[in-house]
């Protein structure tokens, strides 16, 4: 299974908190892989669409917001890629359609909305039978790609898709946007020791996702499946929210447009907000090497835009 990508730039990030610091800073662009399927997106769904082909499924059934970078990246990937697409959407439908939406159904993605209790069971196997059901054979991707199959794809986001190999390891810490563990359990698998990986979480009281990430870890390693290394040391930083997940403020708003890196306002500028600050309270120490992953959904600003405009 191929796709075309452009190889991510590597962007050193100069500024005064970041000479102030004395440390190095670079982010990894990975939303410049591809104009519609990129960032951690791609990584999440890669093995996931490897076993619906495989298992010669032609339909493929996942879950998200009604502003998902998820459900976007599924829409086009399905289409890149001859599946048909089931998006189960949280909530009530909302005419006109969104961006983010209104790209799904232009990718050829079916929506079907589910209210919020229902939503919640998305997971279960009785609602999952219910969609079979309904649906027919439908290989069901869980929200966010979060799976040992997402998890695998993002163990190659570090090192293999670096523009010199092995560059990767010379830094100290990377970072990255958390909102289901999936992505920081991918890198924590594919670091050496003596590297850290921090997770900033985006949802509210995040520190439930330590747990996640363990289960994930456990599981992952029991499964066999392929893995580089131990799971290096890891960490959540879990102050730089902004009230929850998709909320935002002026501040942060502002922010998103001092640095020369375009930041969509669900992850990654709260996450390049968070590694600023720490900077600037001293908690790396002179001389580290930090690399920041940008996790791509710069779709998402559109809607985000209309929403507080309105």
């Amino acid at each position: 299974m191929s796709l075309t990508f452009i190889s991510p730039p590597l962007q050193q990030i100069n500024s005064e908190i970041v000479h102030h610091a004395g440390v190095d800073l670079y982010v990894l662009r990975l939303d410049l892989m591809h104009r519609w399927v990129n960032g951690n997106k791609w990584f999440k769904l890669k093995y996931n669409l490897l076993e619906a082909k495989q298992k010669n499924f032609t339909r493929l059934l996942t879950f998200g917001g009604a502003y998902s970078n998820h459900i976007y990246a599924t829409a086009a990937a399905g289409n890149l890629f001859g599946f048909r697409t089931i998006g189960v959407i949280r909530g009530e439908e909302r005419l006109p359609l969104n961006p983010t939406l209104s790209f799904a159904v232009q990718q050829g993605m079916q929506l079907v909305y589910l209210n919020r209790e229902m939503y919640r069971q998305r997971n279960t196997a009785a609602l999952q039978e219910y969609l079979q059901q309904r649906f027919g054979k439908v290989f069901i991707i869980p929200e966010g790609g979060s799976n040992l199959n997402g998890v695998r794809g993002c163990t190659e986001i570090i090192g293999d898709t670096m523009p010199t190999a092995g560059y990767a390891y010379a830094f100290d810490h990377i970072c990255v946007a958390c909102g289901t563990a999936t992505t920081v359990a991918g890198i924590a698998l594919s670091l050496h020791q003596g590297q850290r990986a921090i997770a900033f979480p985006v949802l509210k009281n995040g520190a439930f996702l330590a747990q996640e990430i363990e289960s994930l870890l456990t599981n992952y390693l029991a499964s066999g499946l392929p893995a580089a290394y131990s799971p290096a040391s890891w960490e959540l930083v879990c102050d730089y929210h902004f009230g929850g997940y998709a909320k935002v403020n002026d501040e942060l708003l502002q922010f998103s447009e001092e640095h020369g890196v375009p930041l969509d306002y669900v992850y990654t500028a709260k996450m390049f907000y968070g590694v600023m600050d720490l900077l600037q309270q001293g908690f790396f120490s002179k001389g580290d090497r930090l690399l920041l992953v940008h996790t791509g959904g710069l779709q998402g600003n559109v809607g985000m835009e209309e929403r507080l405009q309105s």
